[in-house]
């Protein structure tokens, strides 16, 4: 008998939930980004770098990084990490114009 009433109380709760719960999380939320101010820098394969990374990075965001002694190996190890760990879907012919363009110009 004690189980039951335990159950019956859990299922009162879960259905109480139900009715004021999910609506307190889910509710939208606003916010205004930040204007960009940065542009992607001209150079050999700007073209390539905007159509590959501008779907996640802002120019913002890429000229925020630090300067580097091996800014080839860097963006050869950051171009890496986007495809292997975040599933970018770069095509591996423009890997090296992406790092290329990258290492002269930032």
């Amino acid at each position: 008998m004690q189980r039951t009433v335990l159950l019956v109380i859990a299922f009162a709760a879960g259905l109480a939930w139900l009715a004021t719960g999910p609506a307190t999380i889910a509710a939208p939320v606003n916010y205004q980004l930040p204007d960009e101010v940065a542009a992607f820098r001209a150079g050999p394969n700007l073209e390539v770098v905007q159509g590959n990374c501008s779907a996640c990075h802002s120019a913002d965001y890429i000229n925020t990084q630090p300067p580097m002694k091996d800014k080839k190996g860097f963006w050869q190890a950051e171009v890496t990490k986007m495809i292997k760990v975040y599933g970018a879907p770069i095509d591996d012919a423009d890997v090296g114009k992406i790092v290329d363009y990258l290492a002269a110009t930032y």
